[in-house]
């Protein structure tokens, strides 16, 4: 089975919902990393603070048919398609991968299974 790192990078706020959707698309477990965006604009300051966007990056480790699945859903739900929005996507294809969950391994096999 080829796998594919799915990557996903949205808004705090929005990193519950982007989890729930992409479980119902087939998604098993999920890593989350937390950080701040800066873009090319100047940064906003407010009595001396600087504000920048938090952000959630989450890393999935999916089957290659499975993660344009999970893909698509999370572009539909968050509107990716629209650059204004701050939130972005993107696979990376891994060639080796050791320490997957058996049941989560089996888990995707059904999925697949279902889509053919």
């Amino acid at each position: 089975m080829k796998f594919t790192a799915l990557v996903a990078i949205i808004e705090d706020k929005d990193e519950e919902l982007a989890i729930d959707v992409a479980k119902e698309a087939g998604a098993g477990g999920v890593t989350i990393i937390h950080g701040k965006s800066i873009g090319l604009e100047e940064k906003k300051v407010f009595f001396g603070l600087t504000l920048e966007a938090n952000i959630s990056i989450l890393l999935f480790i999916l089957p290659r048919r499975l993660s344009l699945t999970v893909m698509k859903a999370l572009r539909k739900k968050f509107d990716l398609d629209n650059s204004k929005n701050g939130a972005m996507t993107f696979t990376i294809p891994l060639s080796h991968v050791a320490g997957l969950d058996n049941d989560e391994l089996h888990k995707f096999e059904d999925n697949i299974k279902t889509m053919l």
